[in-house]
């Protein structure tokens, strides 16, 4: 998702352009993994000095419900990053140590689990491998 891409949706629904979710969006765009709201605190303060934690927090929130942002969780902590960019429907693996993530480019579901839930109304799904990537393997 672009910048430009974020604001259209930001304003069909009402918000703002502030200079705080300006900062915060500039960040996720150039940030390209996932990332805690404490990572997101301390990177926006240089740009922000005042900015809270309440503010971050709720903002990414409201990304995150209109999909600008991505959201997975890790033992017990919220993560976010960009939505990706792309049209086509796929997965993610993800750098515990790094945030880092990898397209995975084929869907589990298309192969196993539809198979065993024919007679169900699937709505939605999410599908994450956790672990480390080669360049965090190394260190």
């Amino acid at each position: 998702m672009t910048i430009d891409e974020a604001w259209g949706i930001l304003l069909k629904h009402d918000f703002k352009r502030t200079k705080n979710r300006e900062i915060l969006l500039n960040f996720f765009d150039q940030a390209d993994r996932y990332v805690t709201a404490m990572e997101v605190r301390t990177a926006v303060e240089k740009d922000n000095p005042g900015i809270s934690f309440d503010t971050i927090y709720r903002n990414l929130a409201v990304f995150s419900r209109l999909d600008i942002l991505d959201e997975t969780e890790l033992n017990g902590e919220r993560l976010f990053r960009m939505q990706c960019a792309t049209d086509h429907h796929h997965h993610h693996f993800i750098c515990t140590t790094c945030g880092n993530t990898k397209s995975i480019p084929n869907c589990p579901m298309d192969d196993s689990v539809a198979v065993n839930l024919s007679e169900y109304e699937i709505d939605g799904h999410k599908f994450e491998i956790y672990g480390r990537c080669p360049k965090c393997i190394k260190e």
